[in-house]
């Protein structure tokens, strides 16, 4: 199933997004925790690409075991970190013969003690190369992206930051997913300004549901996401008590999401961070308003 087709307004699908367990208990773990989403009949799940391509086998085999065994579309995702092209063209090989239909397509962050992103010797610079090499080499997958509603943390400003999305769509991209954010006001406001400059594909705005404190805090230096000042004095007020903060978080993300789906949005993208609670407690509850 190619996800290009699933992403509707009229029928808009719930997706998740997983990275890849070092161990073997982990990955059973995942499992279960994709047996306890599968009755809130996923969109589609997508599986992360390590640094510098340190996950590669775990996210080709995660992605292949998950479309194989639990029956939910699986997408891998895909860096231009630490890679040639021919090794690149080697993954995408595997992937396509697993019968994997979907690669998100993404430049990566550098690995970690590197301050600046360097391809390697004859390797992609920027994502839109890859997405370009991807078509060239004629693979049948349905192909997606980032984008950044609130400006990518290395670019100079918005509109620059625009204008290499428009690349990469260019290039080839079907549809592309946002950065996580938590004020709704630059998802739109993103929107319109990429439908301005004909950027056409879906747009499926990326939400991360916060459970923990010190990790939202380290998410948004990160990425550059805004922390509301409202929510931030209410996090603030209940970062020493789990069980507040997680019903808090569940409470935002759950009016971010009723708020997006009464506009229109082909889906919704939650950054899990591999545990279900939180995620199940949302879309339960979209669910059950829909």
């Amino acid at each position: 199933m190619k996800i290009r087709n699933r992403l509707n307004p009229s029928n808009p699908c719930f997706s998740f997004e997983f990275f890849p367990p070092k161990t073997d208990e982990g990955t059973a773990n995942l499992l279960k925790t994709l047996e306890d989403l599968a009755p809130l009949e996923p969109g589609f799940v997508s599986v992360t690409y390590g640094a510098g391509g340190s996950t590669r086998d775990r996210t080709v085999e995660l992605v292949t075991r998950i479309k194989r065994e639990t029956g939910i579309e699986a997408m891998a995702h895909i860096t231009c970190v630490g890679h040639t092209p021919d090794e690149l063209r080697e993954v995408l090989r595997r992937l396509a013969e697993a019968k994997v239909d979907n690669v998100l397509v993404l430049r990566g962050d550098p690995p970690q003690g590197q301050k600046s992103f360097e391809p390697v010797a004859g390797g992609f610079r920027h994502a839109s190369e890859l997405v370009r090499f991807i078509r060239e080499e004629d693979f049948n997958f349905s192909l997606g992206g980032a984008c950044y509603p609130e400006g990518h943390v290395e670019t100079a400003s918005r509109d620059d930051d625009l204008r290499h999305l428009k690349e990469k769509v260019d290039a080839g991209l079907d549809f592309v997913i946002t950065q996580l954010f938590f004020d709704n006001a630059f998802y739109f406001d993103f929107v319109e300004r990429a439908r301005r400059i004909g950027i056409n594909v879906p747009i499926v705005p990326g939400i991360m549901p916060i459970t923990n404190y010190e990790q939202v805090q380290r998410f948004t230096r990160m990425c550059g996401a805004t922390v509301p000042m409202r929510l931030g004095l209410q996090l603030e007020r209940v970062k020493d008590q789990p069980d507040a903060l997680v019903q808090l978080g569940v409470a935002h993300a759950t009016v971010q999401c009723m708020e997006l789906l009464s506009r229109g949005v082909p889906g919704i993208h939650f950054y899990t961070l591999n545990k279900s609670p939180a995620t199940r407690m949302i879309v339960s509850a979209l669910r059950a308003r829909t």
